[in-house]
């Protein structure tokens, strides 16, 4: 469990994420440690799902550090954006940082999806953001991933993923990967 101390000197605590309204329209900057705590504040956020042309996903484990929700199973990235930065910009900026997936390597990025959702982490903070969902096909599956971001990567037959996700359930899945997962009409 974090302390007050730890808090104050975690990373996040100089970052802003942007205030949202439930329509995901812009309020204000608000700091990303404070959006996260407490009864957290409701944020702009995107979820971004990487398909092969096989129907597979791209899993990937958050590293074991993060501050909430480390080493469970999203849905291959997911960020704030950053002011002024749309989200797919946001999305092939994390996909290059986190996993070296550059824009070259697919070309069918999209938005499929928004809902907004409110899940508390053990005694360590809460998730209340209005979260896009993204997402695109790799033509080309080579990956760099960044350690301090990804634990572990795991390719899955996404159809099978959607259709029992309870054969999932002991890798412990991010709960906005797995309202994105539900709300998705293939």
């Amino acid at each position: 469990m974090s302390t007050p101390q730890d808090d104050l000197s975690h990373e996040n605590a100089e970052q802003d994420v942007i205030a949202v309204d439930a329509d995901d329209n812009e309020l204000e900057l608000v700091n990303r440690l404070e959006a996260h705590t407490g009864d957290g504040i409701r944020h702009r956020a995107f979820t971004s799902l990487v398909f092969d042309g096989e129907g597979n996903i791209l899993l990937a484990q958050r590293a074991p550090d993060k501050r909430l929700w480390g080493t469970y199973w999203d849905g291959t990235v997911a960020s704030h954006p950053v002011e002024g930065q749309s989200q797919k910009e946001a999305t092939r900026q994390r996909l290059e940082e986190e996993l070296g997936i550059s824009p070259d390597q697919y070309g069918d990025l999209r938005l499929t999806d928004r809902f907004e959702y409110k899940r508390y982490f053990e005694n360590a903070g809460v998730e209340h953001e209005v979260c896009a969902v993204l997402q695109l096909t790799l033509d080309d599956r080579s990956l760099d991933p960044d350690e301090e971001e990804v634990a572990g990567l795991m390719w899955v037959p996404y159809e099978r993923l959607h259709s029992n996700p309870e054969w999932y359930r002991q890798l412990r899945l991010c709960p906005w990967f797995e309202i994105a997962m539900r709300r998705d009409v293939r």
